[in-house]
């Protein structure tokens, strides 16, 4: 099968104005296509990307936990109000806060064992999402397209 151009994916008839708009549209087609899956996958058990994304970030924190604002920074896509999410997180019993007994402004969230449930009922099925969108891709471009989109970000956020 032969990739469509995104020109004919979006029905686009004028050319693009530049190589950056293009590549830039590319880019954010190609994520909302890839995120599409994820959103997908993950709607018969209630939570978005966002929150589960929360979920790995705490499973991969342990038993440490981290706080409110180190969530927020280590999130693949930010959210203006991280405190109102975890707050919503905790309701559903997905992970837990706690105070530090030291400075009690300090808090600490861990992923709850219903959390952990969670994660690891979708690992596998995350996992098969990923290969399927990406499987075709040889380990040599995948790299490639690693370092083209690290090299893009380190442009913008730097």
């Amino acid at each position: 099968m032969t990739p469509r151009s995104l020109q004919d994916d979006l029905k686009q008839n004028k050319p693009w104005c530049c190589l950056e708009e293009e590549a830039t549209l590319n880019i954010a087609r190609t994520a909302a296509v890839l995120e599409h899956a994820l959103v997908q996958a993950l709607k018969p058990f209630d939570i978005t990307p966002t929150q589960y994304n929360v979920l790995r970030i705490l499973r991969g924190a342990g038993a440490d936990g981290l706080c409110r604002n180190e969530v927020g920074e280590r999130l693949v896509r930010r959210v203006p109000d991280v405190t109102r999410l975890l707050d919503r997180m905790e309701e559903t019993g997905l992970l837990a806060r706690v105070r530090d007994g030291d400075d009690r402004r300090y808090v600490t969230a861990r992923i709850s064992p219903q959390g952990l449930a969670l994660l690891e009922r979708l690992d596998q099925e995350i996992l098969r999402i990923h290969r399927r969108q990406l499987g075709h891709v040889d380990g040599k471009h995948l790299k490639q397209l690693i370092d083209l989109l690290t090299s893009v970000r380190s442009g913008v956020e730097g």
